[in-house]
């Protein structure tokens, strides 16, 4: 794909709020495999942020940026606080969660229940806007349970776009709410692409960022062509080094692509800075086990990371022994293939 500067968008790739998984350490570690990629906290809700520890749950690192806020909740006047405080902790982004499809969210009354009130959201995105300055975004699904016509979401974006929503991240699947586990929501229900390209020739005007599904290069930026932007799921976490090609592709950069060296170093440095918080090991080497899926050494990379005595200790040198473990093993498949060469 060609990049032309003036047409790249903030919003031409991202990777996606997850829960469990986007936590800080997370985005932290993966803005050292690109600086241009938008980064989405797990889901918070309102209520949580209204009665809970406000620090524990919103603090990040300023690398992060650019940094999004995914919020959950279906009362605006309790939403537009939670924006507020996202906004006053320094996010570049606000977005409210219509997509989520657990029975735990729906008891709340938010999540991908809230397409069947699409007035209740508009209202939720007009308080959210009349509270900050930052851009308040929507994601979404493209239907509910088996109710596949193309009307339901296309009048949902009409009527959120009215109360001044710009923004849209369409998962491209319906979202079933009885019957499918969260899991299953992500797999079973068809992907249907097509559906979030009529809404950009409906909606021209508005930001139309598809999520769902992708996993190679040559797919997302056939996407770019026909809509506003990707949203990245499970492949930026189990394969994290495939963002390490996202600046170059996609925002046209010309800053050499990190090593993945240099990532594991940078983790280290960070998770010593974090020990000195009482920041667990555990919760930062968690997220980095993917980064050398698929190449030599990987399996070594992994168990040391996950050596459970050694995690138990805090010492963040088990990163440096985990790298050196992996670029040992490359050297010794290097030597392999150069033996193999001169016998040939």
């Amino acid at each position: 794909m060609t990049v032309r500067p003036d047409s790249i968008n903030r919003w031409a790739l991202s990777v996606a709020p997850m829960m469990d998984w986007t936590d800080r350490h997370c985005r932290y570690f993966l803005r050292q495999v690109s600086k241009r990629v938008r980064l989405y906290t797990e889901m918070i809700t309102a209520p949580a942020l209204m009665h809970g520890d406000v620090a524990r749950h919103l603090d990040f690192d300023p690398a992060e940026h650019p940094v999004a806020l995914q919020l959950g909740g279906s009362d605006p006047a309790e939403l537009a606080r939670a924006a507020h405080l996202g906004e006053q902790w320094g996010y570049d982004e606000v977005n409210l969660n219509c997509g989520c499809p657990s029975e735990r969210v729906q008891t709340g009354s938010f999540g991908a229940c809230l397409m069947a009130d699409p007035a209740l959201v508009a209202a939720c995105v007009k308080a959210m806007r009349d509270a900050v300055a930052v851009p308040v975004t929507v994601k979404h699904r493209i239907g509910l349970d088996h109710d596949e016509r193309y009307a339901f979401v296309r009048d949902f974006v009409g009527t959120v776009a009215e109360a001044g929503c710009g923004v849209f991240i369409v998962h491209a699947r319906n979202a079933v709410l009885r019957g499918l586990s969260p899991k299953e929501n992500r797999e079973i229900p068809p992907l249907r692409y097509e559906v979030v390209a009529r809404l950009k020739r409906d909606f021209p005007e508005l930001t139309i960022v598809i999520n769902g599904g992708f996993t190679r290069w040559d797919a997302i930026e056939k996407e770019l062509g026909v809509v506003d932007g990707v949203m990245l799921g499970r492949v930026a976490y189990h394969d994290p080094y495939f963002l390490a090609e996202a600046d170059r592709r996609i925002f046209g950069d010309a800053a050499p692509v990190p090593t993945r060296a240099a990532i594991a170093r940078s983790l280290a440095d960070y998770a010593r800075r974090e020990a000195r918080r009482g920041t667990p090991l555990r919760a930062i080497t968690r997220h980095a086990l993917g980064l050398y899926h698929a190449t030599p050494g990987g399996r070594h990379f992994r168990r040391i990371l996950s050596d459970a005595a050694k995690l138990a200790g805090g010492d963040a040198t088990l990163i440096d022994e985990a790298l050196r473990a992996v670029e040992h093993t490359a050297g010794e498949a290097d030597d392999a293939r150069e033996r193999t060469d001169s016998v040939a």
